[in-house]
C-alpha cells in the first residue's frame, strides 16, 4: 500500500477481530514510531504495551469515570463492567507517554514529536492491514489509570492506541477541504 493510500484509508477502528497482534509486529511498529522527527533528538516517547490485565484495569478506571454521569447505580455498574471487558478484550493496547522536560519549549516540542511517532505507528499499521484507534482525555492523568499503565514519575501519558485486525471499518467522515483552511500570503 502506498503512503497516500494509507493516509486516505486510515480510520479509527472501534471493533476488532480477536486475533492477537504478534510481538514482532508490535516491535516493528514501535521501531517506526521512534524514527519520527524530534527537535534536539530528545527521543521523549515512552511506550507501554499493556497486557490483558492492565488493559482491564485501565478500562475499569475509564468505566468509573463514565459511570459518574449515570444516576442509576445498576446502569452505572453495567457501564463499568462493559468498559472494563471491552478493554480486556482488545487485541493490543499501547499507552504512549512523553518525558516531562523542565523547559516548557522542549516539553511542547517533545509532545509534538510523540504525536508524530503515533502517526508513524498508525499509518504503518494501516499499511499492514491493521487498525488503530488513538484515544486521549483526562483519564490519562488519573493516578489509578497511570498505575494500570505502569507509567513512571516524570512522564505524561498523552494517548492510548488500540491495535488489531479490524472487524469493521467505518466510512470516512466529511472533512473541510485544505483550500478552505488555507491562506496564501504574498
Amino acid at each position: 500500500m502506498k503512503l497516500q493510500e494509507a493516509i486516505a484509508s486510515r480510520r479509527s477502528i472501534k471493533v476488532y477481530k480477536s486475533n492477537p497482534v504478534s510481538h514482532e509486529t508490535i516491535r516493528t511498529l514501535l521501531e517506526i514510531a521512534v524514527i519520527a522527527p524530534n527537535h534536539r533528538m530528545t527521543q521523549p516517547w515512552r511506550f507501554y504495551v499493556m497486557g490483558q490485565e492492565s488493559r482491564a484495569a485501565f478500562g475499569k478506571v475509564l468505566g468509573h469515570r463514565k459511570a459518574k454521569k449515570i444516576d442509576d447505580k445498576e446502569a452505572a455498574k453495567i457501564v463499568i463492567e462493559k468498559v472494563t471487558n471491552t478493554h480486556r478484550s482488545l487485541p493490543t493496547m499501547i499507552a504512549v507517554a512523553t518525558e516531562l522536560n523542565d523547559n516548557p519549549e522542549i516539553r511542547e516540542e517533545d509532545y509534538a514529536a510523540s504525536y508524530m511517532g503515533i502517526q508513524n505507528l498508525c499509518l504503518t499499521a494501516c499499511s499492514m492491514g491493521l487498525g488503530t484507534h488513538v484515544k486521549t482525555g483526562a483519564v490519562m492523568d488519573d493516578p489509578i489509570a497511570r498505575k494500570a499503565i505502569g507509567v513512571r514519575e516524570g512522564e505524561r501519558v498523552i494517548a492510548t492506541i488500540s491495535l488489531g485486525e479490524p472487524a469493521e471499518i467505518p466510512e470516512s467522515k466529511p472533512r473541510k477541504t485544505a483550500e478552505s483552511l488555507t491562506i496564501w500570503n504574498p
